[in-house]
């Protein structure tokens, strides 16, 4: 299965919800923006553009069963339906068990493990800060303390400083 492939089944795993469908696009294409202006090797970036298209896979349940979407509910949820939703994909068992354990970090800052999780975080960052209104010395604290890759760091400035 393609990564659009994979995209297009994300859509229809999101039910009508046109937010989630609007926030794993863009983030996708921010983590793939990122990820090859910072010349990831072709695994990393399948790994990495396949990890932001699901990475809120566990939305949904978490709503229903929690009554919201925090992050550390994804987290917990999230890795078991990734391999469910990605158990007809044709991927190796490596790049499941990546995506996974990266759909299962994108919400943790502390212990960043690999590129292709620093580049997810950010990309996520750079969707939430304009659909959730971060004020200014969020964004600036953040381009501080979690932004490291040039591009990412580059979009954040352009885009909110």
């Amino acid at each position: 299965m393609t990564t659009a492939e994979i995209a297009r089944k994300m859509v229809a795993y999101s039910n009508g919800n046109r937010h989630d469908v609007n926030h794993f696009m863009k983030v996708w294409a921010f983590a793939k923006t990122i990820g090859e202006c910072e010349g990831l090797d072709k695994a990393s970036q399948d790994i990495l553009e396949i990890a932001a298209i699901v990475h809120d896979i566990a939305c949904p349940l978490c709503r229903e069963k929690y009554g919201n979407t925090n992050g550390k509910y994804q987290e917990l949820e999230g890795p078991a339906l990734v391999r469910d939703f990605l158990s007809d994909s044709g991927l190796p068992q490596s790049a499941v068990d990546r995506i996974a354990w990266l759909v299962g970090h994108h919400h943790t800052l502390q212990g960043i493990d690999g590129p292709d999780h620093q580049i997810l975080i950010e990309a996520d960052y750079l969707v939430n800060v304009d659909e959730s209104g971060y004020s200014r010395e969020n964004v600036e604290n953040t381009l501080e303390r979690v932004f490291r890759t040039e591009t990412g760091r580059a979009l954040l400035r352009a885009m909110y400083l």
